[in-house]
């Protein structure tokens, strides 16, 4: 036989096989589906609020007294020490101030000086009655009148050094300092109304301040109640651009009270700077813990489906048949599993692709998968 002819019956008989075996299995109607089982696991639960940051302190370095500014004596930006030398003001007024009230306070003790001696040598001639008891009492009155007037120049001097100490502007706390408002050369009127020069920020630890709704409250004190042990201490924190370092926050504060307008609690959560990354004013992300499912069935979120009823899942029965099955979910963990409160077994095979292949009461080959 031609070996053409023989290459073509060949072909012809396989081809009859195929379509016979097609045949054959689109009368059984058999479809492969994948499957898998739900999983099981102990779930926290949490919600992400947004928040920002606030510096754990910060305080707006002052002038308090009038005068030219001489000299800047930090970079902006830097890390300062508390009683770190920030900015000096012209002195010479308030240095001829102290030396004014040195010279008050040494005239009020020779005046002192001279009446203790007086008052003295009356009251010793009142005795031979060489003065009358008037000039004695004069003579005391004038003593003590000069002990009041030391007293008084002693507090003239005392401010005017502490007025004069304020000429030289220092760090009340250690941090961060900001840019100077006024440059060196301006002149300040600090004494009756402080002027704000900059501001120090202490990074090394940062507070996210967020709010929380009310019925979330009441899910952490259910929480709590059960003993469930949420970790308030190491809460995740993220912000909208990734940083070189992961942060987590202590929950540090809780507010006393609701707002009523709002229905929100303001929380605080603290978190360590030591890379000195973050700063005050940043937005960010507090992924905070609210209740703990232990033993609960996750599915895929992709797997469910929804119509008039809810969401639903196709789960094939020990005879291979697909079950149409409604279910009542929970929050989604972890971004692609969805926790399952009820409907389905930790022991029922779901379909997790080809959902529009398949229908309620069809007979499906499954293949499992993880």
């Amino acid at each position: 036989m031609d070996t053409k002819i023989l290459l073509s019956l060949l072909a012809i008989a396989s081809s009859l096989v195929s379509c016979g075996h097609r045949t054959s299995e689109s009368e059984a109607g058999v479809e492969i589906v994948d499957v898998a089982l739900p999983v099981v696991d102990t779930v926290t639960l949490s919600t992400v609020y947004p928040g920002y940051l606030t510096a754990i302190g910060s305080v707006n370095v002052v002038a308090k007294v009038n005068g030219q500014i001489l000299s800047k004596n930090f970079e902006s930006g830097s890390n300062v020490k508390a009683g770190q030398v920030l900015f000096t003001i012209d002195p010479s007024t308030y240095r001829d101030q102290v030396s004014q009230a040195q010279a008050s306070l040494a005239t009020a003790q020779s005046t002192r000086d001279y009446a203790k001696a007086h008052y003295d040598a009356v009251k010793k001639a009142l005795e031979s009655d060489a003065v009358s008891k008037m000039e004695v009492v004069q003579a005391e009155s004038a003593y003590h009148q000069a002990e009041a007037s030391i007293k008084n120049a002693s507090a003239a001097l005392e401010n005017a050094r502490r007025l004069l100490g304020y000429c030289t502007v220092t760090a009340p706390i250690s941090g961060m300092v900001a840019d100077n408002t006024l440059s060196v050369g301006n002149y300040v009127s600090g004494q009756g109304s402080p002027v704000v020069l900059t501001t120090i920020y202490d990074n090394t630890t940062v507070s996210a301040n967020f709010a929380i709704e009310d019925d979330r409250y009441h899910d952490i004190l259910n929480s709590m109640a059960k003993q469930d042990s949420l970790n308030f201490k190491r809460v995740p924190v993220t912000f909208e651009e990734p940083l070189p370092h992961t942060y987590t926050g202590e929950i540090s504060y809780m507010a006393p009270a609701l707002n009523n307008s709002t229905g929100t609690m303001k929380i605080k959560c603290r978190i360590k700077n030591p890379y000195n990354e973050l700063r005050q004013g940043m937005y960010v992300k507090v992924d905070l813990p609210y209740d703990k499912l232990p033993d609960a069935v996750l599915v895929r979120d992709a797997a469910l489906g929804s119509d008039q009823l809810g969401k639903y899942l196709y789960v094939v029965n020990d005879s291979d048949r697909v079950v149409y099955t409604p279910v009542t979910v929970g929050p989604l963990y972890h971004d692609s599993l969805r926790v399952i409160t009820k409907g389905i077994t930790p022991k029922d095979r779901y379909v997790t692709k080809a959902l529009l292949k398949v229908r309620d009461g069809m007979k499906v080959n499954p293949r499992m998968t993880k």
